[in-house]
């Protein structure tokens, strides 16, 4: 893999989806920069769109963590609290018929999280295993706080 060429691609794709969230939230409502919600253009992140709950999407938890398994300087591990807002709204959204589960890359964070999510609802998770590579960290910290509540009880 060009690594040179896939971080060019990836900074230019984080440049662009900024601009289009930048323009999503600004619209033509802002006459001055100060007028701006920058918070919630910055946590538009790279997905080039932004969920925000409506009559089709009953809600939405943004988190912000990168795809490791341990601590790396200048990027951020998925952490114990994150996990337990992750329980929270899967606890919140038991009656939904669909759960969305999304991330930048779509292959190993969203996947950990979805399987999780299948498990704690009582679903077998076996094909996110048999089909690729879950986030072992994400997956093992949820699993974790969820035995930790459900010990507790």
């Amino acid at each position: 893999m060009n690594w040179k060429k896939w971080f060019k691609a990836a900074g230019i794709r984080a440049i662009r989806t900024f601009a289009e969230a930048a323009l999503a939230y600004i619209g033509t409502g802002a006459i001055v920069l100060g007028d701006v919600n920058w918070l919630a253009v910055l946590s538009a992140g790279g997905f080039g769109f932004v969920f925000r709950e409506s009559h089709t999407c009953r809600g939405v938890l943004t988190l912000g963590f990168d795809d490791i398994v341990r601590e790396v300087e200048g990027a951020v591990l998925f952490t114990e609290e994150q996990a337990e807002r992750i329980i929270d709204f899967i606890e919140a959204h038991v009656g939904v018929e669909t759960l969305l589960v999304h991330c930048y890359g779509g292959q190993s964070r969203s996947r950990a999280v979805g399987a999780f999510a299948v498990k704690m609802l009582g679903g077998n998770n076996a094909r996110y295993f048999e089909t690729g590579r879950p986030n072992e960290h994400v997956y093992e910290t949820l699993e974790r706080v969820w035995q930790r509540r459900r010990s507790a009880g």
